[in-house]
């Protein structure tokens, strides 16, 4: 099953722990796991309290570890090669790296956090721990002015015996 996420601007968390409880709980699966997995490289899936304050903890933290102003070689379009097979050849291709974000750091981000998480079903519930939340971490929100918020694509698989 996909499930859409819309997240926020810049480095945003959302809490999705209860969409997937609905969705395991509508498999009728007693004994097995469910596999969260986001579709996109900058959006990360991990299990942790969600707790206001340690939003803003994260942010901090996971901003020092990859500064957005950091002259990460990614960020550099013009050097950045494109398909040899691009339709419309490499002017083309110049046409669409320029509407390309400048987001490395959001890719790092999401090597750090992970991009999976796989929860255990015992008795037709998950088991995770009482202070713990599935979130969905977007490290790569619109920005400035005039973003949007994003729908981010979260793929959920629930396996096991009913």
């Amino acid at each position: 099953e996909e499930l859409p996420v819309p997240t926020g601007r810049g480095f945003s968390m959302v809490d999705i722990t209860l969409k997937i409880k609905a969705i395991v709980e509508k498999t009728e699966v007693q004994e097995g796991v469910v596999t969260v997995l986001s579709k996109h490289s900058t959006v990360s899936v991990t299990i942790n309290e969600m707790e206001s304050r340690l939003v803003d903890d994260t942010k901090q933290f996971v901003h020092k570890l990859a500064p957005p102003t950091h002259p990460y070689l990614h960020n550099d379009l013009d050097f950045r090669a494109g398909p040899p097979d691009w339709p419309g050849g490499d002017e083309a291709w110049r046409k669409f790296r320029a509407g390309e974000p400048v987001n490395a750091h959001s890719h790092l981000i999401a090597f750090v956090l992970g991009t999976s998480e796989s929860i255990p079903i015992h008795k037709g519930a998950m088991k995770i721990g009482t202070y713990q939340n599935i979130i969905i971490a977007d490290a790569d929100g619109p920005v400035g002015p005039l973003g949007n918020a994003k729908t981010r694509t979260i793929a959920v698989q629930v396996m096991g015996s009913k």
